[in-house]
């Protein structure tokens, strides 16, 4: 595995009003592409649109975060819908948020799933293909960025589509590659410290150490941060400055 000299930051934003958009704001100046969730288990057109002004003033690259319509489990309970109802609703979201950047002058790079949406689509294969027919009916040259080593990675690149593969420094991995639930142990890693370290393994070694201690191979050219971790300002800003210092370059994966 040869190491990474330069690598994307992300965050999923724009779920939260208030105090919610002021983190998300700061968070915005330590990544370099903002995943903005668009309506469904998450957000409003007023968040979207103060989401995407701040994006744009830091030159932080935009990209559509859908998710199921949930909000009461902000999208990360499973829904059993018919594929044609999930392209219409993935379709729908991406368009509002197309919109929004529209308006605002901007342009929306890239679609990233959310919640059990993104994991389901990882290891179901109507699913991805869904999520993909979403997308290209809304822009063919939409980028996906999705699990690395997930199913959708593999039918986005069928239909023709650019992927981008990403990895989280806030997430603990099963042995196979997928991430633990959130009800388990020690799914969600909150220590500045340990995302950092697993920021660097990713980033030097394309590797992450899952639960079992067992070490997973993670091709990624993006790095996520849930914008709704407790830590997510304090974990971005300890992992960049140290890629940085390590001499890895933080830089959008679409340039």
């Amino acid at each position: 595995m040869t190491p990474f000299r330069s690598i994307d930051l992300n965050a999923d934003l724009g779920e939260h009003a208030g105090d919610g958009a002021a983190a998300d704001a700061a968070i915005m100046s330590f990544v370099t592409s903002a995943s903005i969730a668009c309506g469904a288990h998450a957000g409003s057109p007023e968040v979207m649109r103060a989401t995407v002004m701040a994006a744009m003033e830091r030159g932080v690259v935009i990209g559509a975060h859908p998710g199921y319509p949930d909000r009461d489990g902000f999208g990360r309970r499973d829904m059993d819908l018919t594929p044609e109802a999930l392209i219409e609703s993935v379709t729908s979201q991406i368009r509002r948020l197309d919109d929004c950047c529209t308006g605002a002058g901007a342009r929306m790079r890239y679609v990233k799933p959310h919640g059990a949406l993104y994991n389901r689509a990882g290891r179901d294969a109507i699913i991805a293909q869904a999520i993909v027919e979403a997308v290209r009916a809304v822009n063919g040259e939409l980028v996906v960025l999705a699990l690395s080593g997930g199913r959708l990675v593999n039918e986005a690149r069928r239909a023709g589509l650019t992927v981008a593969r990403e990895a989280f420094i806030d997430r603990a991995y099963m042995p196979d590659g997928t991430l633990v639930a959130r009800d388990r142990p020690g799914a969600l890693i909150d220590d500045p410290r340990a995302a950092t370290h697993q920021a660097l393994g990713i980033a030097q070694d394309g590797s992450v150490e899952a639960i079992d201690g067992s070490r997973v191979t993670v091709d990624a050219e993006s790095l996520c941060v849930h914008g709704d971790n407790p830590s997510a300002l304090s974990i971005v800003t300890a992992a960049r400055n140290r890629l940085e210092l390590e001499g890895v370059t933080i830089q959008p994966f679409l340039r």
